[in-house]
């Protein structure tokens, strides 16, 4: 068979099954609650629902609105990881952040004084707050803009901060402030607490879009290498420690029911998305917009379980 023939027949049978994934979670629509507390995430319709997947075969394909931009929120928090782990800065990190999961919610302040300002995983807010900080110290240039050129790079599409979103964050981000506060009362932030906090507001208010995330992820299924834009973005030990973390970490208290439940590493973010890892396979990203008691994409989470049985796709 002809390559291209193969190629498209394999996008629409993807496709297919990602259009019968969404016919599976559409009924679900009318539950999850918005965002609130971050004002311009409370205006999303909590209608809009979409998936992706971007293949190490170079496959790609869609469903729903897979094409609008959301805030990606904690979902960057695996892109600045990965920069910071790029950048040769692994053995400084794991002193100022642990590997373990939390089993708490994303921005507890009692465990960070508990453990005496050492976040447990980079993917709560403390340690994605001490990230930031590391970011800064590395960087001369403005270290949003460097992960905003790396997620342009990978997905093939210009990518920017939503200045209103970061914005709204930064007005009423006020655990994040004290989640960033005592981080430097541990003496565990080394730069200015305002302008790590500018770092990480904006980070975090980066719009994608599902296609555009699932083809930036998709270097965490393909041992750190991007097999099409030909970009090494971590070393094959990294994106295994990266997918380690998303496991067990990737979705705050829930991480041991989406790992029952779905079995790939996933992280989530309160803009409604979710992307997921199969490993030597693909990357997808589901979002809608309504969320769980977690925080977490409630119809984006049963279409990962859908995505998952169907495709017989996960790492158990």
């Amino acid at each position: 068979m002809d390559l291209d023939v193969q190629v498209t027949s394999n996008q629409l049978a993807q496709s297919n099954l990602l259009r019968q994934v969404l016919a599976d979670v559409t009924p679900q629509l009318s539950e999850g609650k918005v965002a609130t507390y971050i004002p311009a995430l409370a205006r999303v319709s909590r209608r809009s629902l979409s998936i992706a997947t971007a293949g190490c075969d170079g496959v790609d394909a869609s469903a729903g609105e897979a094409s609008t931009r959301f805030s990606i929120q904690s979902i960057s928090k695996i892109f600045s990881l990965a920069l910071v782990l790029n950048l040769g800065r692994g053995e400084d990190l794991w002193k100022r952040v642990g590997t373990e999961p939390s089993g708490d919610p994303f921005n507890s302040i009692v465990l960070l004084e508990r453990e005496a300002g050492v976040p447990r995983n980079p993917f709560i807010n403390p340690g994605a707050i001490v990230v930031a900080d590391m970011l800064c110290s590395i960087l001369a240039e403005d270290p949003v803009k460097k992960l905003n050129e790396l997620l342009s790079e990978l997905c093939g599409s210009e990518i920017a901060s939503d200045l209103e979103v970061a914005e709204s964050e930064a007005a009423h981000g006020y655990k994040n402030a004290s989640l960033a506060n005592l981080l430097k009362s541990y003496g565990n932030l080394r730069n200015d607490v305002d302008q790590v906090l500018d770092v990480y507001f904006r980070q975090c208010s980066i719009s994608m879009s599902a296609i555009e995330l699932a083809a930036a992820s998709r270097f965490l299924a393909s041992d750190g290498y991007d097999p099409v834009s030909s970009k090494r973005v971590v070393s094959s030990a990294d994106a295994r420690r990266i997918n380690a973390l998303m496991l067990m970490a990737g979705t705050y208290d829930a991480a041991g029911a989406f790992a029952f439940e779905i079995g790939i590493p996933c992280k989530s973010g309160v803009g409604g998305g979710i992307v997921g890892i199969i490993p030597d396979a693909a990357s997808v990203c589901v979002w809608s917009p309504g969320l769980d008691e977690t925080g977490n994409s409630l119809v984006g989470r049963a279409a990962l379980a859908s995505f998952v049985n169907r495709s017989g796709l996960s790492v158990f």
